[in-house]
Order: structure tokens, then sequence, then C-alpha cells
């Protein structure tokens, strides 16, 4: 397509959901999205991410927080090439056949053809694989939220659990250009990956985890980012951190407990800071690893993947 058709319905394969459940309620349906109205663009989708966030929502572990209404869609994250452009498109606009990065608010990204506001989308730096473009929103807006919030300053050491993790992979990196020292905790297996990002690396599991990363700070430490769970938040207060500089991405009533702060994508999510973010991967400043990509089809084995929590980095759908 070289010309914008703003009347067209666009259908193709999603993933979709009908009832809670494990990944055998993943399925691939078909659903249409269009015309474009103002303000709204239909991209053609060419990757999209997986967040682990998006499986307690399909089991409905997070059904008070965030609501579904079945059937139901999945995936925030996506990149692709715009072939519709709606009426009425404010500064920055877009065209057909432009390879864009964005996010969607309606768990509609792991599909074919995606309909979104046109601020919800940045061009896509030529630097930037479709893997790594399609996976960036959530893992990069929540990074910059967390490393936001625990005001870092050059020469702060701060810890970060499940460093090698897709949203702590990228904390990492981001602590690091800021001049902050990082001791990341993560297993031996991605010890090496952390050490080349700059990182020291400590071992998450085993005994005595305060005093083995007060070792390895061999100093005060000041700020703790968590990306994986409530027992770090009581990790960073036994070792003396004040809570307004501890943050977790997840465990939203520890934070509460420890009066930690608990901010993440939704304090962050703008085309401003995707930009901002995507900037910084396209110079090299932050690497986004890749554990592995799959076809849309097979979506349940993508999240059976996810759900082991031992990967380095994103997993992403192909379309």
């Amino acid at each position: 397509m070289t010309q914008n058709d703003s009347t067209m319905v666009y259908s193709g394969r999603a993933v979709r959901f009908d009832d809670f459940g494990g990944v055998e309620v993943l399925h691939i349906g078909h659903v249409s999205v269009g015309p474009p109205g103002p303000g709204e663009v239909v991209v053609r989708v060419a990757a999209a991410g997986t967040n682990p966030g998006e499986i307690p929502i399909r089991t409905g572990a997070l059904e008070s927080r965030y609501p579904s209404k079945l059937p139901q869609g999945q995936g925030t994250d996506f990149a692709g090439v715009v072939v519709a452009v709606g009426p009425k498109i404010d500064a920055p606009s877009f065209s057909v056949g432009d390879e864009v990065m964005g996010w969607s608010d309606k768990r509609s990204s792991q599909a074919e053809y995606v309909l979104v506001p046109s601020n919800h989308l940045v061009i896509k730096p030529a630097e930037l694989s479709w893997p790594v473009a399609g996976s960036l929103f959530v893992v990069a807006v929540t990074a910059y939220a967390a490393v936001r919030a625990v005001q870092v300053a050059p020469g702060d050491t701060v810890v970060v659990s499940s460093a090698a993790g897709g949203v702590g992979s990228i904390v990492v990196q981001l602590l690091k250009s800021k001049g902050a020292r990082v001791i990341g905790l993560a297993s031996a297996a991605n010890h090496d990956w952390l050490r080349s990002v700059g990182a020291t690396p400590v071992d998450y599991a085993g005994d005595d985890l305060a005093g083995r990363i007060r070792a390895a700070a061999a100093g005060e430490v000041d700020a703790l980012i968590d990306t994986h769970g409530p027992e770090y938040l009581d990790l960073g207060v036994e070792l003396g951190i004040n809570p307004e500089r501890i943050e977790t991405i997840i465990a939203y009533e520890a934070a509460a407990r420890v009066g930690a702060k608990a901010e993440g994508s939704s304090t962050a999510s703008s085309a401003g800071i995707l930009g901002e973010m995507a900037a910084l991967v396209a110079d090299g400043t932050i690497t986004v690893p890749i554990a592995a990509t799959y076809p849309l089809d097979e979506v349940g084995a993508a999240y059976t993947e996810l759900a082991e929590r031992h990967t380095r980095g994103k997993i992403v759908l192909l379309t």
C-alpha cells in the first residue's frame, strides 16, 4: 500500500483468551480494526513484546487492579509499519509506510494490526531491529520511572534485583549512564553479562545476601530498585536504605508496608520518554538483550518460557 486509505477495515490474526487461566487459554483469533478516526493510526505489526505482568492479568490474579473484558486481547509494546492514518493528527504526523514503534492501552498489540492514537507512536530509529523496537516500550518507560524514583546521583551505589531481566537489564544500564555504581542481583549465568555493562554482580541465591551486598559495595548502599518481588524491599530495609530511595515495580503491598515507592510504566508513559529511551538504544548507550523470538502462533510457548523468570532480556512475538 502506498496511499492512505483511512476508510478501510483491517482484519488479521490476534492473540486472544476467552477465559482466565494458564497458557492453554491463549489462542489465535481474527480481529478487525479501523477505519482510523481523528488522531488515530493503523499499524501493521512486525514485532510485539511480552511482559511478565501480562501473566497475572491473564490468570485473573490482578482482576481487581486491572479488570479485563472477556474475550480479551493481549500485549502493549509493538513496532511495525503505518498502513492508514486518520484525520486531524497533530504533530508529529505520520505517513503510510513510516516505520514506527509504540504502545497500546487496550491490550491489543499481539496482533497483525493495531489501532492506536498517534501520540502513542514514535518513528523507529533505523538502528533498532524489529524485535528490539517491538519490545521496548514497557521495559523502557518502567526503567525510566524506577530510576527517576530513587533520585540517583553520580557516585551513588544502587542495588538492582533481577538485574538481567527485561526491566532490570535496562535499569542497570540507565543507572550506569547516570554515573551510578550498580550492584546487580542475578544468577551466576548472568554475571558475565552484568560485568560487560559495568555492574558488579552478586548471586541472589545463598545465605546472608545483605552481607554479600555490603562486601561488594565496600561502603554505604544508597538505593535499591526491585524488579522481582517483595523480599527485596525487606532487603533494602535490612541494608539501612532510606525507604524513600527503595523502589519496586511489582511489590505494591510490600511498598506500602515499608514506605517504599512503587512507580511504574504508568508514571512515564509518553512518546517523549519512549523516544528518549529509543535514542539511548540507537546510540549504543543501552543494549536490549533479546532472549528469544517466537512466531505469533506459538504465543503459548513464549509465555511458558517467560514464566520461568530466568531469561536474559526480552521474549518477542513476530507476526
